[in-house]
């Protein structure tokens, strides 16, 4: 890691990109990516370690992949089970979309993949958050969430400690707990369509876009923190709607 006037300089879009590839074929609970600042402790997991501009690239990325190849194919596999997406285009949920949904699913799926002690209180918190929608009971009860674990984070120690024997067993398990956390981002997705009667040998292609966002996720929280993941998230959800929103106000 090269280094400019003492601080740490973050690595080229091209040697991060390398790098997830080389995750994916062993993923590894491993340390984050030295931030631009000087001494930064990769223990800082709200701390925004990556520029806005560099996670802004990631997302353009992730909706290139997803317009040119993904995209295209899960709007084949709609059209060949029967299958409608329940977003009403007249009714764009820009909150949910680009506030809600990413820090909600961030917690329930990623936050646990390197806190797998607090993931026993902080996935079930979610995953009941996530269904039963926003509104203020839930929307409190995430507000206690997060201000739960940026205390924890500011006091600089966990509520409860893994033994190492523990996290030896972690350590040898994290790939199959990451692609299985991805997975079950993916297919919670499925919740966005009307199945009709598509045959169950589609719907992964349905949710295939999910599925490789969702990896980028997974590696952006291990590389950069759940700040970074949360706000990768919100940004690839916004550009979809952003170009709906364009189409749809440029033909009224």
């Amino acid at each position: 890691m090269a280094e400019a006037n003492g601080r740490h300089v973050s690595p080229r879009f091209r040697a991060e990109l390398h790098d997830f590839f080389r995750f994916l074929r062993n993923p590894a609970f491993g340390f984050q990516t030295p931030d631009v600042r000087a001494g930064r402790n990769h223990n800082e997991d709200w701390v925004l370690s990556v520029s806005p501009l560099r996670i802004l690239q990631w997302a353009a990325l992730l909706w290139l992949v997803n317009i040119v190849f993904l995209g295209p194919l899960a709007v084949m596999a709609a059209e060949a089970g029967g299958a409608q997406h329940r977003l009403d285009m007249e009714r764009i949920p820009w909150l949910q979309a680009l506030l809600w949904a990413p820090l909600v699913e961030e917690l329930l799926f990623r936050y646990g993949l390197r806190r797998p002690l607090n993931a026993l209180w902080v996935a079930p918190a979610a995953a009941g958050i996530l269904f039963s929608g926003p509104h203020a009971a839930t929307i409190l009860l995430m507000a206690a969430v997060v201000f739960t674990l940026l205390a924890q984070e500011r006091s600089g120690k966990p509520f409860v400690r893994c033994s190492w024997q523990m996290r030896r067993r972690y350590f040898i398990w994290f790939p199959r707990i990451f692609y299985l956390a991805t997975l079950l981002f993916a297919v919670i997705h499925l919740h966005n369509f009307n199945l009709n009667q598509t045959p169950a040998w589609l719907l992964p292609f349905l949710v295939l876009p999910q599925f490789v966002t969702g990896l980028v996720l997974g590696w952006m929280r291990i590389r950069r923190g759940i700040s970074a993941a949360i706000l990768l998230h919100g940004m690839f959800n916004g550009g979809p709607l952003l170009l709906v929103w364009f189409v749809l106000s440029v033909w009224k």
